[in-house]
């Protein structure tokens, strides 16, 4: 398929990044890549989405990835999993031989593998340097569930309308359930069998890097997890703990051990993310060492000097991430970034999963949560406009329209945007440029 066309079916169809920001598919289709890189790494603690996906629906998957090396003329596609997930390997070997310049690539099982820097390098050995994209290596990455969804818009004409979603923690019987979006958390909590424990809060996300979460939020096509956690677990009450705590508990606790950039995933790669440094710019005060606090820029959030490195447990993570806002509402002008070359212990200092789930208090919590195949139609639903990095879609329903599950709701916006589409039959009951709600048809 040539790559115009393929762009205008999958940004038609809606397709986006099915976690992380959400980037929309069409827009990393590029005739620079070299290497297109299947991410089955799930990286965060507790999940296994993306496994059970590919070992679910191999051919699919690696039909949609063959579409876009033929499309964007890639010399290879690398299927990155980790070596552990053998279901998954054994299905994706059994199709291989059909798909020219295909191979599998056994990944570590470290937290941040799925890091796309990180990921790039363990697959390749190529760098993307500081301030730089995949593509500046030739190599594009897609995530399993994406591929999925592209497969479906590519040979069949779905849009995308559904999610699947890991619901697991302190629930009675975690699940991964096939949803549509715009689903509610607390439906699906009383899918998984309500909650196990009492006092616990919502995560949306993964254990490093999600969002404390209400019941009453939603699916979007970024959500992978809906974590159940006791409120007293330290992967909640770091998150409640305010800015202002954290300035001063970062002034008075700091000892500047390095502990946080010794560990820090992109730094061990040469970035000049310097993690200690950031936090002695915040004791001092941000104007004392300016560089320092710009370089937080190339922090990937990945959580690990907050959740795993200091030995105080200070929160370098949350303090980064408040920075970067500022310095992108601000526009600041960034320096040319210095590459500090690959850490040569680099090797010794990955964390391995199994050691941050221990950590993290939350081995309790590492079960199966199987794919259902119950069909799941919510009596409402509360579709967003902006499920995806870039501009939102634009509403193009209004109350009282009557729609099926698939239709165009929306246009794309300006940039970086893709057409949202109604996931149930039903009647359109409100809209606004940042939402519209569905109510389901009575069955």
């Amino acid at each position: 398929m040539e790559l115009m066309k393929l762009s205008e079916i999958l940004q038609n169809a809606g397709v986006v990044g099915a976690g992380g920001a959400g980037f929309p598919s069409y827009k990393k289709l590029d005739k620079r890549a070299e290497v297109i890189i299947l991410n089955c790494s799930e990286c965060e603690p507790l999940f296994s989405l993306h496994r059970l996906l590919l070992e679910k629906f191999p051919f699919e998957i690696l039909t949609a990835l063959n579409e876009v090396k033929t499309a964007v003329g890639a010399d290879r596609v690398i299927i990155a999993v980790k070596s552990s997930y053998t279901g998954a390997i054994e299905s994706v070997n059994y199709h291989l031989d059909a798909f020219s310049g295909f191979e599998v690539c056994a990944l570590r099982a470290f937290y941040p593998v799925g890091d796309e820097v990180n990921l790039i390098y363990e697959a390749t050995g190529r760098r993307v340097l500081p301030g730089n994209l995949p593509i500046s290596v030739g190599a594009t990455v897609f995530n399993v569930e994406t591929m999925l969804n592209s497969y479906y818009a590519i040979k069949e004409g779905r849009n995308v309308t559904h999610k699947y979603v890991t619901v697991s923690g302190a629930v009675k019987n975690p699940v991964t359930l096939y949803v549509p979006l715009g689903t509610s958390f607390s439906e699906l909590i009383k899918l998984a069998g309500g909650y196990s424990e009492k006092e616990v809060a919502i995560l949306s996300g993964g254990v490093m890097t999600g969002s404390v979460s209400a019941e009453s939020d939603v699916v979007t096509k970024t959500t992978n997890a809906v974590l159940i956690l006791p409120k007293t677990s330290q992967i909640i009450s770091k998150r409640l703990v305010k800015t202002t705590m954290n300035v001063k508990r970062a002034m008075g606790a700091c000892c500047q051990c390095r502990s946080c950039t010794d560990l820090c995933s992109r730094h061990l790669l040469g970035y000049p993310i310097q993690p200690h440094l950031f936090m002695r710019a915040v004791a001092l005060g941000m104007e004392q060492d300016t560089t320092a606090v710009l370089n937080s820029a190339y922090c990937s959030s990945c959580g690990i000097c907050e959740n795993f490195s200091c030995p105080q447990g200070l929160s370098p993570r949350t303090l980064i991430a408040e920075a970067k806002a500022q310095l992108r509402k601000s526009k600041f002008a960034m320096p040319e970034p210095v590459d500090f070359g690959v850490e040569e212990n680099r090797d010794m200092r990955l964390v391995s999963v199994s050691r941050l789930t221990s950590r993290l208090g939350i081995s309790k919590y590492d079960v199966e949560a199987p794919i259902s195949e119950k069909e799941i139609v919510p009596k409402t639903v509360k579709i967003k406009m902006s499920q995806h990095i870039g501009t939102p879609s634009v509403p193009t329903v209004a109350a009282g329209d009557v729609v099926k599950a698939g239709d165009a709701i929306s246009k794309a916006g300006k940039d970086f945007s893709v057409v949202t589409h109604a996931s149930i039959d039903g009647e359109v009951i409100s809209v606004t440029k940042d939402y519209i709600v569905l109510r389901g048809a009575k069955r």
